[in-house]
């Protein structure tokens, strides 16, 4: 039997193999099967552990962000407004739980604190690159755990940049022109001109096509509302063509005609937050929260996040293919990268013992140089001694030899002193007797 199924062609031998998606048909259903209903299980799965979403607002301090944020959720959000006297650039992550019907969302704000008060503001981008990157690393190192809990992990990976732009009516600044350019490859970028009621609307028309010029001019590439669905196709097309959006952020309510609206009052007049004629605001929340938000949060993990994943593997060793375009198994990589590893290691320690080997001959010669030098200053001292000691010697013999003839000297003229003592005294005591006699 045996040799009967394996006596026909390698075609017929491998007929049985198929690729997915390959040779498929469709069959009719006699009677209803149920699966119609995973939408359904797939909805009331995802309402049932919520949702997460991460906005990063990128912008010099004073542009409204946190306003923008409290406006956007219709929410208070606490916080302090920042100085202009942070020495850097400091991201600052808060979270939220928002309960809107039976959908729970899980919102984290990154405010970039400092961004664009320094002098030197050559490297304002870096702090905020690295951030998103950290995320990014953090997502990869549960996904490569042995027991991942994805399920339950917080994701924090950024899915949209609010990126502010000073309503100056002129151009984009280099800082925005490269901080966008440095972040379109990491996150979906969405530029939006801030506090847009401090210009005339012909200055704004004005400048959001010069906005538009300089982006396409510098390759950045923002985030553009998809349209490959015909759902939202038309209202994502025509939204393209208003960004970026003029926004203004109120919390503030006040009174025009019968209802109470979120408007900015000046003395001039009144600005309503959700008046399209005002303000882009209205198509910002249209956009970001009502029709795209999944799209975000699909394009953060299957494009930005899969590019860091690529490099990051690819920078470990992990590939698609060998060099003959032929599949690379996992347990081959990790064999090839293990051996490489351990080849290294063995490399690295014969290296560090050859060191260790040489360091402690040089160390052993300078202890022995060092020892010589001792031992030739020691003999130059007692040398130096011994000359110093005969020197003494010499000087105390030769004042000894000085005492003694200074005590013969004395003891001669004390000699000669007493002789001449005495025979004076003899030649008076004549004398004394002559003169006697004479009398």
């Amino acid at each position: 039997m045996e040799a009967e199924a394996n006596s026909g062609s390698p075609e017929d031998s491998w007929a049985f193999i198929q690729r997915p998606g390959e040779g498929c048909r469709t069959v009719p259903l006699a009677g209803h099967v149920g699966f119609d209903s995973l939408p359904d299980q797939l909805v009331n799965q995802s309402v049932s552990q919520g949702f997460c979403f991460n906005i990063l607002c990128v912008g010099e301090t004073g542009l409204g962000k946190s306003t923008l944020m409290d406006t956007l959720f219709n929410t208070k959000f606490e916080g302090e407004p920042a100085t202009h006297t942070q020495p850097g650039v400091q991201l600052q992550s808060n979270t939220y739980d928002l309960q809107e019907s039976n959908v729970g969302l899980k919102l984290t704000i990154v405010s970039t604190v400092g961004f664009g008060d320094q002098i030197n503001k050559e490297d304002s981008y870096r702090p905020i690159v690295e951030f998103i990157d950290a995320q990014f690393e953090a997502y990869l190192q549960e996904e490569l755990k042995i027991r991942r809990l994805l399920h339950n992990y917080h994701d924090s990976r950024i899915h949209a940049c609010l990126y502010f732009i000073a309503p100056t009516g002129h151009s984009l600044k280099s800082l925005d022109l490269v901080t966008m350019k440095k972040l379109d490859s990491k996150v979906n970028v969405i530029p939006i001109i801030a506090k847009s009621d401090a210009i005339s609307k012909s200055e704004l028309t004005k400048f959001k096509i010069k906005i538009t010029s300089e982006l396409v001019s510098n390759g950045v590439q923002i985030y553009q509302f998809p349209t490959d669905d015909e759902a939202v196709a038309e209202i994502n097309g025509t939204m393209n063509a208003h960004l970026p959006f003029a926004v203004i952020g109120s919390t503030e309510e006040l009174k025009i005609g019968n209802k109470m609206v979120k408007a900015r009052q000046y003395p001039w007049g009144t600005v309503q937050v959700e008046n399209e004629a005002h303000c882009d605001f209205v198509k910002l929340r249209e956009m970001l929260i009502r029709v795209n938000m999944e799209d975000l949060r699909e394009q953060t993990h299957s494009r930005h996040y899969e590019l860091y994943r690529r490099c990051k593997l690819e920078e470990m060793g992990f590939k698609d293919t060998d060099p003959d375009s032929k599949p690379f198994s996992l347990q081959e990589t990790y064999e090839a990268k293990r051996n490489e590893f351990l080849g290294e290691l063995q490399k690295k320690e014969e290296e560090m013992r050859q060191m260790f080997v040489q360091r402690v001959k040089e160390k052993e010669a300078e202890l022995k140089e060092a020892e010589k030098e001792l031992h030739e200053k020691f003999d130059r001292l007692k040398k130096l001694h011994q000359d110093e000691k005969k020197k003494l010697e010499d000087k105390k013999k030769s004042l000894d030899d000085e005492v003694n003839a200074f005590k013969q000297r004395k003891t001669a003229a004390e000699l000669l002193q007493s002789q001449g003592s005495q025979a004076g005294g003899s030649q008076t005591l004549k004398r004394d007797k002559e003169k006697k006699n004479f009398f």
